[in-house]
């Protein structure tokens, strides 16, 4: 199990580093690195779905992109920041986080043979 949350991590971390890559490539050999690095992240995608719920891997890697991709926004690419993006933010979290205690009680019940 816990070698599928290092999956995960390097699954977020690689779609970080391409959607990075997306904003400042701009040389065909740049891209092809980007094509490498999706390659890459959807290896440790499928990797990360094989012991865990593929609801609680897809949440966390889609809500780790998606607020990682909004802080790029704000601190490397100069994008605004607001009461309501943040607001946003936290509701992402506290979904992720939701998701998996949710699936882990699940597993806890079923392991214990109650259905």
């Amino acid at each position: 199990m816990k070698r599928a949350w290092i999956y995960v991590f390097l699954t977020c971390l690689f779609e970080l580093i391409w959607v990075y890559g997306f904003n400042v490539a701009e040389t065909w050999w740049q891209w092809v690195i980007i094509i490498g690095i999706i390659l890459i992240d959807f290896y440790f995608l499928p990797k990360a779905c094989e012991s865990l719920p593929t609801g609680t891997v897809y949440a966390v890697f889609a809500g780790v992109g998606t607020i990682g991709t909004a802080l790029m926004d704000i601190f490397l690419f100069g994008g605004s920041f607001s009461i309501g993006k943040f607001l946003f933010i936290a509701i992402l979290i506290m979904g992720v986080i939701g998701l998996n205690l949710a699936d882990n009680k699940e597993e806890e019940t079923v392991s214990k043979g109650v259905a």
